[in-house]
């Protein structure tokens, strides 16, 4: 099975750019939050930015991968979200380990502001593919 670079149509367009709003409206009231609260990220193992931006860009990675096993095969959408999800829970598993094995006094903030964001992030992974997955019906 071949891929091939397919044009998004307006409905994508319009999403993704819809999506980038969100996701950047929502890094901006985090850091407000923080601040607001005078939490200090200076000791944190990941900025806020660099975590924003790793789940931004696996969740591209997904809504690119879906299209294209959409317009290839459908029936195989749902595995192929199963998939990169998979992939995208080891990878976290990876950038989480120091976190989990940090000791200062931020670290319980970290653990949680990590995991939101990921729960976060698939959520909305979740809802893009639940509606690629109701178009067929």
């Amino acid at each position: 099975m071949s891929f091939q670079f397919f044009p998004p149509t307006q409905q994508q367009k319009k999403g993704l750019a819809l999506w980038i709003a969100l996701v950047t409206f929502s890094y901006f009231v985090h850091q407000y939050l923080f601040e607001l609260m005078e939490i200090s990220t200076k000791d944190f193992s990941y900025s806020l930015l660099s975590l924003y931006l790793f789940f931004g860009i696996f969740s591209i990675v997904l809504r690119v991968v879906l299209f294209q096993v959409r317009s290839q095969n459908f029936d195989l959408v749902g595995m192929s979200f199963l998939i990169v999800t998979t992939v995208k829970m080891m990878t976290c598993f990876v950038f989480v380990r120091p976190i989990l094995k940090s000791i200062s006094s931020t670290s319980g903030i970290e653990k949680i502001n990590f995991f939101m964001l990921f729960i976060v992030f698939l959520a909305i992974e979740t809802l893009v593919t639940i509606r690629i997955l109701n178009e067929k019906q």
